[in-house]
């Protein structure tokens, strides 16, 4: 199961958890998972909200004794506590990470070690029942890949325990340092004042998601967590579960992002040195393909595969260092098959040969180039008599048809 989060609104662990229990998880079971965390009385409730035409849910954690609870912790308190609670190995770990990430963040900030790190909002109850609720609400609902969309970019200032602070809070940029959060215009224009990410939402979704909307699912269900404000819009995050369109089979599946440019402004060796450096610079796959542009003149279409994360450093290079005004990016979802090396021995020597696997069948064999050039030196053989020498080795190896 997969889930998207749409932060249309912003996000916070609060916000998160009221969503996780709008889209079907079971509050008995939720209480029954935090019942073994060491924190006194606490009691985690819903109450359903109605706004501006959206219905959803509004997560609370409740002290039982009837005191406000304002516990500044350590990182190692709170792992303590954490630790401590019986948690599955799946939501204790995922607890424990964005707390990590929490506290590197702070210390960034402040200038200190994570370890002397004092947690002061975060440190609370009703923050630490948040994020440990949110990841055992998660592994409740059986959510494998997490992803987030945007994120609202507010203004203003927000109460800490520091004294006001800028909106987003420092730690939120911190936090989100390193990933490929990216921020838009927040809704509401001048009355989107005031804190709509929160460091634990933030760090929620730095720690346990990826910045982009999958490029398929079959949606099964749908939650809205409300935040505590109220706001000119329906303040709340919306969060999709939902399954990949079709099963991996016997295929690993990922999502790559592919860059194109039209260029007709270098010449061939300049496009063949941009290749290499965008190879270089962690491209999965170039290629350059003729084309004819507008007036018939001839030109070249460049095509890069890449990882989501390092698409834009990609794209910026691109365009930096081929003359084009601009190229064109989009998600696509990609199936692989499973490759493997291994060595064999042919008449030749030993020599190694790459598999193409779909499970554990083997679909094909192909000879390393390199050690079939070498070979070829070696016995004054031309390299394509080499190639085929141990490909038809390979194939008796592994009794490949």
């Amino acid at each position: 199961m997969l889930a998207y989060l749409d932060c249309f609104s912003g996000i916070s662990g609060d916000m998160l958890l009221g969503a996780l229990l709008d889209a079907g998880m079971d509050l008995a079971a939720l209480r029954a998972a935090l019942s073994g965390l060491p924190l006194g009385g606490f009691e985690v409730a819903r109450e359903a909200v109605s706004s501006h035409g959206l219905h959803g849910t509004r997560a609370l954690v409740r002290l039982t004794d009837g005191e406000e609870e304002h516990a500044h912790r350590t990182l190692a308190e709170i792992e303590a506590v954490i630790r401590a609670g019986g948690l599955s190995a799946t939501a204790e770990a995922h607890a424990l990470a964005v707390f990590c990430r929490l506290a590197e963040a702070e210390g960034r900030v402040h200038q200190q070690a994570p370890e002397a790190v004092t947690f002061h909002e975060v440190g609370a109850v009703d923050s630490i029942a948040d994020i440990t609720g949110v990841a055992v609400g998660l592994d409740l609902l059986g959510v494998t890949e997490l992803y987030c969309s945007e994120l609202p970019l507010s203004a203003g200032q927000a109460p800490s325990a520091h004294g006001l602070l800028p909106v987003p809070a420092p730690a939120v940029y911190a936090v989100l340092e390193g990933t490929d959060a990216i921020w838009r215009d927040a809704p509401g224009g001048d009355a989107a004042w005031g804190e709509l990410v929160t460091p634990t939402g933030a760090a929620i979704v730095a720690t346990l998601a990826r910045f982009h909307r999958p490029a398929r699912m079959r949606v099964r269900q749908v939650g809205y967590g409300f935040g505590r404000r109220e706001l000119p819009w329906a303040n709340c995050l919306r969060l999709v579960l939902a399954e990949t369109t079709e099963p991996a089979g016997d295929f690993e599946r990922d999502e790559v992002t592919v860059i194109e440019s039209n260029i007709d402004s270098v010449t061939g060796e300049a496009l063949g040195w941009l290749a290499e450096r965008l190879l270089a610079a962690g491209a999965l796959d170039v290629t350059l393909s003729p084309l004819s542009m507008k007036k018939f003149r001839p030109a070249t279409q460049l095509t890069v595969i890449a990882r989501p994360a390092e698409a834009r450093a990609l794209a910026e290079l691109i365009v930096r260092e081929s003359g084009t005004l601009g190229v064109r990016m989009g998600l696509r979802e990609r199936l692989i098959a499973t490759r493997r090396e291994e060595v064999i021995e042919t008449p030749l020597g030993p020599m190694r040969v790459k598999l193409k696997l779909a499970g554990e069948r083997i679909l094909s064999v192909a000879p390393e180039y390199e050690d079939c050039r070498a070979a070829a030196a070696a016995n004054g053989l031309p390299v394509e008599v080499v190639m085929e020498r141990v490909r038809l080795a390979a194939r008796h190896h592994f009794g490949v048809e």
